[in-house]
C-alpha cells in the first residue's frame, strides 16, 4: 500500500504540475495565468475538489498515442465562493492548446451534469483553441454535448463564461448560450472564423483583437457583458456577480445585512433630475442614490448605452434595475436597447430577482435603418419579456413616458405590480409639441400668427392631458411620490411583494419574437 500511495502521489503531482515549466513560463509570458491559478483566484481558498484528474485520451494517429498527459487539457471540479458551492472547468492552454478532444469533452459533460443535479452555478474558464483537429468528428461531437447541456441548464442554474484566451469556432458558441460572458482585454478573443479565414474569403485585414477582442464584444457586438484589464480583476468580479445570484431557479438570491437605512432620504434626487424634459442627466446617479451604499453591477455597460441594466440591492435584497439613460440618444428605445433589456428581464425572472424599472423614455428611435432592421420584432422582445415575467415588478416614471415605449417599459397595463411617478412625470401618446401639431393642425395653419397659436395649443394640451396627476386620476399609476422618499417606497413595496405567486398557463414553452 505504501508503494501504491507513493505512486498515486507522484501521478497527482505530475497532473498538477502540468506538461513542463517551460509551458508554464510561456503562459505567464503572455500575461495569462494557468488553469489552476485561475481556479484558486475564483474559489474560496482550499475549497477546490478536482474530478477526473487522472483522465487521459485514448486517441491514436498523428502522434497522439505518444502524448497522453493527465487531465487531457481541462481541469474540472467544484469548490465554494463565499461558502456556496460552485462548479468549474478550466481549459489548460499548456496541453494541446486547450483544444477539445473526446476525453476532454467527457470531463466537461460530467461536471455540467453534476452542476445541474446539485443545483449550483457553473463557471467555465475558457482558454482553448477549439476542436482538437487530430480527433476529427469525435471532438466536434463533444461540442454538441456541451451545447445541449448549456441549453438544458439555461434558466435552471446560473452559467458564467470567462474568456481568458483565444476561443474560435465551436469554443465561442457555448459562451453565447450562457447567462454572462466576461472577457479580458488583449488576451481573450472570440470569433467564429479567425483573421486568416477572413482575409482569405473577403480580403479584409484585421487583427485578432480587432475582430473579436474584449472591447469589440463589450461595445459593438454585445457578446460580452463585462470586460476587464486583467485576469485578477475579472475573476474578482465573477465572485461578486455570484454573490448576487441564487444557486438555482428554486432559490431566492442571497440577502445580506444592510447598514444603509431603508428610510434614508434621497434629497439629491429633487434637483438631480431636471424638470425640463429636454435636458439630459445621468441615470446612473439616480440609481446610486436609490440602492444600498450606491453600489451596483451594470451589465453590458458599454453596449446599447441608451438603456441601463444593473444588479443592485435594496435593504440587502437583490433587485434588477432597468432604466432609460437620457444621457445617450435621449434614452430612446432602439433595436440594441430592446434586445439588451429583454434578455436582462428574462434573466431576472428566471432567477427570482425582482425588477425595478425607471422610465424616462421619449419613444422608439425613428429611422429607416431601425424599421428595416426590424425594430418592431426587436421591440416586441422586450414587451414579451416583461409580459412573461412573474417576479415582483415595480415601475417608476421619473419624467417622460411617451407612446409605445411607455407601454413596453413595464407599464401597469402589461402587468407591473405597482407603478409610481414623480411630480415631473409626463405620460402621453407623444410629446406635447407633436401632439398639438397633429390635433390642431388646421387651427395652427389658419391662424394669423401660427407660432403663437402652436404655443397656445401646446400649453393647452399639456394642461389637459399631460399634467402630473392625469394618469393617477385614471388609476394608471398607483401614486405620485416625493423623489426624496423613493428608496423607502421601493423597499416597502418590494417587502410586500416578496411572497408574490403567479402562475403562467400550462404550455411547453412560449414562442417569443426573434
Amino acid at each position: 500500500m505504501t508503494e501504491r500511495l507513493a505512486e498515486l502521489s507522484a501521478l497527482r503531482e505530475q497532473a498538477v504540475r502540468g506538461p513542463s515549466e517551460r509551458a508554464t513560463e510561456a503562459q505567464h509570458a503572455k500575461g495569462k495565468l494557468t488553469a489552476r491559478e485561475r481556479i484558486e483566484l475564483l474559489l474560496d481558498p482550499g475549497s477546490f475538489t478536482e474530478v477526473e484528474q487522472l483522465r487521459r485520451h485514448r486517441a491514436t494517429g498523428f502522434g497522439l498515442e505518444a502524448n497522453r498527459p493527465y487531465t487531457d487539457g481541462v481541469v474540472t471540479g467544484w469548490g465554494t465562493v463565499d461558502g456556496r458551492t460552485v462548479f468549474v472547468y478550466a481549459h489548460d492552454f499548456r496541453i494541446f492548446g486547450g483544444a477539445l478532444g473526446e476525453a476532454h469533452a467527457t470531463k466537461i459533460h460530467k461536471i455540467m451534469d453534476l452542476a445541474l443535479a446539485a443545483g449550483a452555478p457553473l463557471v467555465s474558464l475558457n482558454d482553448g483553441a477549439g476542436a482538437r483537429i487530430q480527433e476529427g468528428v469525435s471532438a466536434l461531437a463533444g461540442y454538441g454535448g456541451i451545447f445541449q447541456r448549456n441549453t438544458k441548464a439555461s434558466g435552471v442554474i446560473p452559467q458564467i463564461s470567462v474568456m481568458l484566451g483565444p476561443c474560435a469556432g465551436g469554443a465561442a458558441y457555448s459562451p453565447a448560450l450562457t447567462d454572462f460572458v466576461f472577457m479580458v482585454r488583449e488576451t481573450s478573443q472570440m470569433f467564429i472564423t479567425g483573421p486568416d479565414v477572413v482575409r482569405a474569403v473577403t480580403g479584409e485585414e484585421i487583427t485578432q483583437n480587432g475582430l473579436g477582442g474584449a472591447d469589440v464584444h463589450a461595445a459593438t457586438s454585445g457578446v460580452a457583458h463585462f470586460a476587464y484589464d486583467n485576469e485578477e480583476t475579472c475573476l474578482s468580479e465573477v465572485r461578486y456577480l455570484l454573490s448576487m445570484l441564487p444557486s438555482n431557479n428554486r432559490e431566492n438570491p442571497p440577502s445580506v445585512p444592510c447598514e444603509d437605512p431603508a428610510d434614508r432620504s434621497g434629497d439629491a434626487l429633487v434637483t438631480l433630475v431636471p424638470a425640463d424634459g429636454n435636458r439630459p442627466y445621468d441615470m446612473r446617479q439616480v440609481i446610486e442614490e436609490l440602492v444600498d451604499d450606491g453600489d451596483h453591477m451594470e451589465v453590458h455597460e458599454r453596449w446599447a448605452r441608451n438603456i441601463i441594466c444593473t444588479l443592485a440591492r435594496l435593504d440587502g435584497q437583490v433587485v434588477g434595475i432597468v432604466a432609460n439613460q437620457p444621457q445617450f440618444l435621449a434614452g430612446v428605445l432602439d433595436i440594441e436597447a430592446s434586445e439588451k433589456a429583454a434578455r436582462f428581464v428574462q434573466l431576472c425572472d428566471a432567477f427570482n430577482i425582482p425588477i425595478v424599472t425607471l422610465l424616462d423614455v421619449p419613444g422608439f428611435l425613428p429611422g429607416v435603418d431601425q424599421e428595416h432592421g426590424g425594430i418592431i420584432r426587436h421591440g416586441a422582445k422586450l414587451l414579451y419579456a416583461y409580459c412573461n415575467a412573474t417576479v415582483p415588478r415595480i415601475s417608476l416614471i421619473l419624467r417622460k413616458a411617451y407612446g409605445g415605449a411607455y407601454i413596453v417599459m413595464d407599464s401597469q397595463s402589461i402587468g407591473a405590480d405597482l407603478t409610481y411617478a414623480w411630480p415631473t412625470n409626463e405620460i402621453a401618446v407623444m410629446g406635447a409639441e407633436g401632439a398639438a401639431n397633429v390635433i390642431f393642425r388646421k387651427q395652427i395653419a389658419g391662424a394669423d400668427d401660427p407660432e403663437a397659436m402652436r404655443a397656445r395649443m401646446v400649453k393647452e394640451y399639456k394642461s389637459e392631458l399631460m399634467h402630473p396627476y392625469y394618469a393617477a386620476e385614471r388609476g394608471l399609476i398607483d401614486d405620485v411620490i416625493d423623489p426624496a422618499g423613493t428608496r423607502e417606497v421601493l423597499i416597502s413595496s418590494l417587502a410586500m411583494l416578496r411572497t408574490k405567486h403567479a402562475d403562467l398557463p400550462s404550455r411547453k414553452h412560449g414562442n417569443p419574437p426573434q
